[in-house]
């Protein structure tokens, strides 16, 4: 069975997805050709792998030979394991975990830490409460501290700051990370600096020695000041993880926190009209382009799923859509969650507005679209029945949790 060749869709997706991070990764490399003279040149660059500490490994095992399932089974499975058996020192980690997951924000922070750790310290991501993520080893993390209980549920950022404190006191890191967002990670670093009586480097974007660079007046200038040991980064502050993995071992404390009756309560979300939000902090965005023929239905499905409407530029021009609603390069950089592209086709302006979603759905009848490759899932159909059985599903799924409910 093992000399049978097993196909992954997945990966011959994005092998044919021009736009995908690991596109180049997936595609064959020539080892060697005829040259010009009858004589075989040979590729001495095509073969290897750059390990964690930048230095050109070379797999000998024969695993990166071969055809190009082979070479894809090397790419997805086979990066270097990075190991710190013994860190000298921490770098922590507070990721926003937004909706239970890492944000592209959160992984350009690892990204960073993984620079500041090199190769005698761990990077500790804390976080609190549960959890969806499962994809920590490859973005970069050694060590997971997990702060469980419901003291840390909803909006609670006195009970995290004193968890922190309680980390901070164990463990003494090097450094403290923190996206400086509207998600939480902006107020709760400011909260903890506070707490520790220390001023922190704000919207950094770009750390050089020990020294660092930070956005300032209103984001016309640079401020360059010595690192501090807390930081809250901006994103894009430095590349994500992606060439090695890490073994995310388990860390606890060691002391139990202290429960201390807070000073602020959380009555709960309240609910806001999808349509009130900015285009450029909505995280569930419905976007209808040229495919769509009902926008009746369109509005329909949309406030149905609560969702923030968007267009594309096609839309737009043809009155469909107010200029407001415009996604893409021309109109408004979004970074929502989810993304739902209705009768788009795709156009270069337009994927470089959605650039920063998290996840993209796309709805269309042309299967070669360049939505339907950037889409993490696709529904290749006419938009009028899916809008019209996605409203059925909803439904019956609202009416099923009333039921349950009562």
């Amino acid at each position: 069975m093992s000399d049978i060749i097993r196909r992954d869709p997945r990966a011959e997706w994005i092998a044919r997805n021009r736009l995908h991070p690991l596109h180049a990764a997936m595609q064959p490399v020539q080892h060697s050709w005829m040259g010009p003279n009858g004589v075989v040149r040979k590729n001495v660059h095509g073969v290897g792998f750059i390990g964690p500490n930048g230095i050109k490994r070379i797999d000998r095992s024969g695993a990166q030979q071969g055809g190009a399932a082979k070479r894809t089974a090397a790419v997805e499975v086979q990066l270097p394991l990075h190991q710190v058996p013994a860190p000298a020192f921490y770098i922590n980690v507070v990721p926003d975990m937004v909706g239970g997951r890492l944000s592209s924000h959160d992984r350009d922070l690892l990204g960073l830490a993984r620079q500041l750790a090199g190769n005698d310290g761990a990077v500790l991501a804390v976080v609190f409460g549960e959890h969806k993520e499962t994809t920590f080893a490859t973005a970069g993390v050694d060590r997971l501290l997990v702060l469980e209980g419901h003291e840390f549920d909803g909006y609670s950022p006195e009970q995290r700051v004193q968890g922190l404190r309680a980390v901070d006191n164990q463990l003494n890191p090097r450094h403290w990370l923190l996206p400086d967002s509207r998600s939480g990670g902006g107020e709760l670093g400011r909260r903890f600096a506070a707490s520790l009586k220390q001023r922190p480097a704000t919207r950094v974007w770009q750390i050089k020695g020990e020294s660092c660079i930070g956005r300032a007046g209103a984001g016309q200038e640079d401020l360059a000041r010595p690192l501090p040991r807390l930081i809250l980064a901006a994103a894009e502050c430095a590349d994500p993880v992606s060439e090695t993995r890490h073994e995310v071992l388990p860390v606890e404390l060691s002391t139990t926190l202290a429960r201390s009756l807070p000073r602020i309560e959380d009555l709960g979300a309240v609910a806001v009209d999808p349509a009130a939000i900015p285009m450029a902090e909505a995280e569930f965005i419905f976007s209808g382009g040229n495919g769509v023929k009902n926008w009746a239905l369109f509005h329909q499905t949309a406030a149905a799923l609560g969702a923030t409407e968007g267009a594309s530029r096609v839309a737009v021009d043809d009155g469909y859509m107010a200029r407001d609603r415009q996604v893409g390069a021309s109109g408004t950089w979004v970074t929502a969650r989810v993304y739902v592209a209705v009768g788009i086709s795709g156009a270069i302006q337009h994927l470089q507005g959605i650039g920063a979603c998290d996840k993209v759905v796309a709805i269309n009848l042309d299967p070669g679209c360049d939505m339907i490759k950037r889409a993490d899932l696709s529904v290749i159909g006419e938009s009028a029945a899916i809008l019209q059985a996605l409203i059925v599903a909803v439904e019956a799924h609202r009416n099923g949790a009333k039921r349950d409910a009562a």
